[in-house]
């Protein structure tokens, strides 16, 4: 993966750059993004009559006092989003072998999408399915979030075929998942399990890592290896190449298909795209034009 100073542009790049909820959160904890509880904040919407089993704590005294009519202030409240990122790990990742194109792009992904979660005031967390061990970083708000998910980072390495599925265990109605990965693994167990999560009010990302060679084979590839499992092998030459690309885009179109309509937002991440520019697109929900349906 990159080195750790290899962020500190990155992280430059993004300044400024929000990550919005896509719908209101049903949370009381004070953040940046829109609430379904309206409460006492500063940001003023409107007067109603009070009604019987409302919290006389949020009458407006001062108009009660002038007009002997009970009212009261209401305020759109903002929620913090806790965000997760699940980050794959597993060998068919460490794509190019000669310069781990795919993973560096998960890293940096991964990294810079934290960084915006935390300027919003978001606690983020780590998953990394890894062959050495899960690793797991609960979410946090604190000042060293960032670094402690660089270190985390830094510490794995893509190999074996760890399932990400098992990182989606444990998250909570209103929270936010990004899952960065070639979904080349456990995939149907992954959409499965993300499916569930959407239905119970989490929002999920499904950020597609794809390199250019595995689109479009080079001249020079004659023999193709499963990375995750080196007994699978297959001889490559001009009419097999062919397939090999028309099949690739039909998956990809129907892997990314399959997850906006379970009610993720799917975003393509190519390895060799500048990665804050990948980030903007995820954060505001936009799509490259070659995917725009």
């Amino acid at each position: 993966m990159p080195a750790a100073g290899d962020f500190g542009g990155l992280l430059d790049a993004l300044v400024g750059v929000s990550w919005p909820a896509r719908r209101p959160i049903g949370s009381g904890v004070a953040g940046s993004h829109p609430s379904r509880l309206r409460g006492m904040t500063a940001e003023f919407t409107e007067y109603r009559p009070y009604r019987q089993g409302d919290d006389p704590r949020r009458l407006d005294w001062k108009l009660l006092a002038r007009t002997d009519r009970a009212y009261l202030r209401v305020t759109d409240d903002h929620a913090t989003r806790t965000t997760l990122l699940l980050v794959d790990a597993s060998a068919s990742m460490a794509f190019p072998s000669d310069s781990l194109a795919k993973w560096g792009q998960a890293c940096r992904v991964a990294v810079g999408l934290a960084a915006v979660a935390r300027r919003d005031g978001d606690p983020v967390g780590l998953f990394i399915a890894r062959e050495q061990g899960d690793a797991r970083l609960p979410p946090s708000s604190r000042r060293l979030a960032i670094a402690d998910i660089i270190r985390t980072l830094g510490e794995s390495a893509p190999r074996g075929s760890s399932p990400l599925a098992s990182g989606l265990h444990g998250i909570r109605a209103g929270w936010r998942v990004a899952i960065v990965s070639d979904f080349l693994g456990d995939e149907p167990a992954l959409l499965r399990a993300a499916r569930e999560l959407i239905v119970n009010g989490v929002e999920v990302f499904a950020i597609h890592i794809v390199a250019a060679e595995e689109e479009t084979p080079s001249a020079g590839v004659r023999l193709a290896t499963d990375p995750e499992d080196n007994r699978v092998r297959r001889v490559l030459h001009e009419d097999v190449v062919s397939e090999y690309v028309l099949a690739f885009s039909t998956w990809r179109a129907s892997l990314a298909d399959a997850w906006r309509r379970a009610g993720a937002e799917y975003s393509l991440a190519p390895a060799e795209e500048d990665a804050a520019a990948v980030i903007r697109r995820i954060a505001r929900g936009l799509q490259l034009p070659s995917l725009t349906r």
